[in-house]
This record gives structure tokens, sequence and C-alpha cells, in this order.
């Protein structure tokens, strides 16, 4: 039984990466129907870091991103952060709005939605993997959006989850658009007991 992030294996990563593939594959679908441009979302990485390190990983802290949060709940509980770097912000947003020298900070009601519910698409089709796989009821709030320093984003869940943990799962993906590669990251912050919940449905001890 899964206590501590500490104790996933490697095969439970492995488990997880698959979901991650099928949950890509998924994304990458909706995106294209979404964006009318060819979208390649290739196999992501996973793998557990503590909060610091996720920072460093992602880059500095000091360093701006626009975020989509999703709040997971029902049988599996936690949230999901999509990073959305400035590179992959403006590929978005001059495919919809014909923009360039996009500023994070200064992000109109359309740029805002645009960018969220590319968040919501990427995060959503990784729940519907694990739903699907599994047979777990996980559902999910409104995704909320905001821009700010990779610090302070991270500090949401340190504050909620860091009693019982101060690690994550850090999904990186490369997106492909129109033969343009892009990175993004997204946190995968179940609770543990959600993980002992996901894990012990798909019988991996």
């Amino acid at each position: 039984m899964i206590k501590k992030f500490e104790d996933l294996s490697a095969m439970h990563l492995d488990v997880l990466t698959e979901i991650g593939n099928i949950g890509s594959g998924n994304a990458s679908t909706a995106l294209s129907t979404m964006i009318g441009k060819e979208t390649n979302i290739k196999l992501p990485q996973v793998m557990t870091l503590d909060f610091q390190d996720a920072i460093e990983h992602c880059g500095s802290p000091e360093e701006l991103r626009a975020t989509v949060l999703i709040r997971l709940k029902d049988e599996i509980e936690g949230m999901i952060l999509l990073m959305i770097t400035q590179e992959l912000a403006e590929v978005i947003l001059n495919i919809f709005f014909q923009k360039t020298n996009v500023d994070l900070l200064a992000l109109d009601e359309g740029d805002i939605s645009a960018l969220t519910e590319i968040g919501n698409i990427m995060g959503s089709s990784y729940i519907s993997a694990i739903a699907t796989l599994s047979g777990l009821k996980v559902g999910v709030q409104t995704p909320a959006f905001t821009v700010d320093m990779l610090g302070a984003i991270m500090s949401v869940p340190v504050i909620e989850f860091g009693e019982v943990g101060d690690k994550l799962l850090c999904i990186d993906k490369s997106i492909e658009i129109d033969g343009v590669c892009l990175k993004s990251n997204m946190m995968l912050i179940p609770t543990v007991d959600s993980l002992s919940v996901l894990f012990s449905r798909l019988g991996i001890v």
C-alpha cells in the first residue's frame, strides 16, 4: 500500500506514463480539432519531484507562467497544474488571434479563455484516461487560470498538500504544432490515498 510518494516504484511510474500516453493521444486529437492544425503530443516523461526541484525543473522561481489549475474530486482527489510557457502561449494566441509578442501580464478575456481551454483539454485527457482504465469516478471543478511566477504558483500545492508529503508527479510533454516542438509541464498532485485507490483498482500492489 502506498503511504507516501517515495513508495512509488518504477512499475508505478511506468503505469502513470502509459496513462499519460493514452491521455496525450486523446489530447492531440482534441487540440488538432480545436486549433485546426496538425498536433502531436509525444510520449510524456513522468517523474517524482519535491516541490523545490519541480520549480527548478520548470525554470526559475521568478519566471512567469500561465497556469491552468484543475481540482479533482470524487474517487480521485488532488489537483493538476498545467504550465503554459511564453512560447506555447504565443503559438496558440497567434493561431487564434494572429497575435505576436504576447505579454502574459496583459492577456485579455479572449486570450485567457483560449489558454484555459488548451489547459483544460490537456488535463482532462489525462483524467479521462485514468477514469477509463481504472473505472474510477473522477470529477473536476471548473478550471482556474492565473499568471504568476513559478515560485508563487507552486506555493499552492505546498500549502494544500504539504502536510501529506513534499512530492508531486511531474509530467513533461512535448507538443508539436505544425512541425514546431514546444515544451509544457503538467504537475499531477493527487492525495496519497487517491494513488493507493488508483493502483489498487488497477491490480498493482
